[in-house]
């Protein structure tokens, strides 16, 4: 059996709502983006999952995970929980950009554990 790929995800925003950041880390190598527009923390939160699940598919990976601490976002990617408001538009693009295939698995970590989270506060 292959060894699944992480893909660690993050987002914020200071002040909340304010300007966004989002990081995606897999592999060693990290992408951050500091101005990401402006936006809430979901939001944010969601952008990351959504640059996580382009890289993957960039990179034509096809057994990977996506992993972030927002555990709103990833119980909304997953269909635990509905999403609302402007969540609710970020989970119509994340279908849109799984299209027809397999839903990919997206779990909930430990902020201490986010590689992701770790790169966006290094560079602050």
């Amino acid at each position: 059996m292959k060894r699944r790929i992480k893909i660690y995800f993050d987002g914020g925003c200071r002040p909340n709502p304010g300007k966004m950041e989002t990081a995606v880390v897999t592999g060693g190598a990290a992408t951050v983006v500091y101005d990401a527009g402006v936006g809430s923390s979901m939001d944010a939160e969601w952008l990351a999952l959504l640059a996580a699940l382009r890289l993957a598919q960039e990179l034509g990976l096809k057994n990977f995970v996506l992993l972030g601490d927002a555990a709103a976002v990833v119980a909304q990617a997953n269909g635990a929980v509905p999403a609302r408001g402007g969540a609710a538009d970020h989970l119509s693009t994340f279908h849109t950009l799984v299209g027809e295939g397999p839903m990919p698995s997206v779990r909930h970590i430990k902020r201490t554990q986010n590689l992701a989270g770790i790169a966006l506060a290094r560079g602050r």
